[in-house]
């Protein structure tokens, strides 16, 4: 399940301006998704979202710092110190989906959306669902899907 011990110390007057959200089992990649937990963290929300947007549209490559075993260069200058790096669409998809969860729980709690900032994102393995190959040399061979818990904090800046 979802992690509910979070690594963000929050004081008491501090909760009241955060916002959270959180994607259980999501049907997205472990390894791209710490790639851009790691990315956005820190960053303003508006601009998390442009940057996910530019990779969905190939404008921009998620830059890859940790899994980069035969995975190509792009051309251009590094991003993150990095020029290594995909197009992880679906991943990225579900990414946008969950800042804009948490936008909408910040809306509702009565923060100014235009100044929220990410503090907190993480990504752990999920609960890998299993299927059965149908064809092939092999058959009925057990495949396991992926699968990766999402969460997203915001705060507004002061």
């Amino acid at each position: 399940m979802s992690k509910k011990n979070y690594n963000v110390q929050f004081s008491l007057g501090n909760e009241k301006k955060t916002a959270k959200a959180i994607a259980a089992n999501a049907p997205v990649s472990l390894k791209y998704s710490t790639e851009i937990a790691r990315e956005i963290k820190g960053k303003r929300l508006e601009w998390a979202v442009s940057f996910l947007q530019d990779i969905a549209l190939k404008k921009r490559h998620l830059p890859l710092r940790r899994y980069i075993k035969e995975v190509p260069h792009r051309k251009g200058n590094a991003i993150s110190h990095s020029k290594t790096g995909r197009y992880p669409k679906r991943c990225v998809l579900k990414w946008m989906e969950l800042l804009k969860q948490a936008k909408a729980n910040a809306d509702y709690k009565g923060l100014n959306a235009e100044s929220l900032m990410v503090i907190h994102a993480f990504a752990s393995k999920g609960v890998g669902r299993t299927s059965h190959q149908t064809q092939g040399k092999i058959s009925g061979k057990m495949r396991v899907r992926k699968a990766a818990h999402l969460e997203v904090i915001v705060r507004e800046a002061t």
